[in-house]
């Protein structure tokens, strides 16, 4: 196994992506396919989550409470975000419609996409193929828009995605 020389931030989609997967069996091809990340990198990334203590040795069974500490306690000090200026994009923070139901702003974050239909401040996604894979998966994009409160939010909006996440990286079933 190679050396840890820390986390990246593709490492977290990824961990969600196998809790997302539930009980249905995966190999990393298909990782690579649903996240538009390489296998050689998803691999990678699973070698860092295994030393991390992120997931089992075995790289099947993510340690939901040691993810979910880092989201919340670590996160936000390890992949900071300035948002930039006004761009086209897609929604994600507290302008993700999940967010919305609970937080009123005149503020709109978004990835930047050149083909997004909403405005707002630019928020630097963790990695490449974010976007194209949230169009994929409803309950990453949910999850990635509540990590992103984490980076950019307020201590009330950071408290509802931190609510959420547990809910749903906790609870075996989600």
């Amino acid at each position: 196994m190679r050396k840890h020389n820390g986390m990246r931030p593709h490492d977290i989609p990824v961990l969600l992506k196998i809790i997302s997967k539930q009980s249905e069996p995966w190999q990393f091809k298909d990782l690579a396919n649903e996240l538009f990340i390489s296998p050689a990198e998803i691999s990678a990334s699973l070698n860092r989550s295994v030393i991390a203590g992120l997931i089992s040795a075995d790289k099947k069974r993510v340690h939901r409470k040691s993810l979910m500490e880092f989201i919340e306690f670590g996160f936000r000090y390890v992949f900071p975000v300035i948002p930039g200026g006004m761009v086209n994009g897609v929604y994600t923070a507290h302008s993700h419609p999940f967010m919305k139901k609970f937080i009123e702003s005149n503020i709109d974050y978004v990835w930047p996409d050149i083909h997004g239909k909403v405005r707002g401040l630019a928020v630097e996604p963790l990695y490449k193929g974010i976007i194209k894979a949230s169009e994929r998966d409803e309950w990453l994009y949910k999850m990635l828009a509540c990590v992103d409160v984490i980076r950019v939010g307020k201590s009330r909006e950071i408290k509802i995605a931190i609510e959420e996440l547990k809910s749903n990286i906790l609870n075996e079933q989600s």
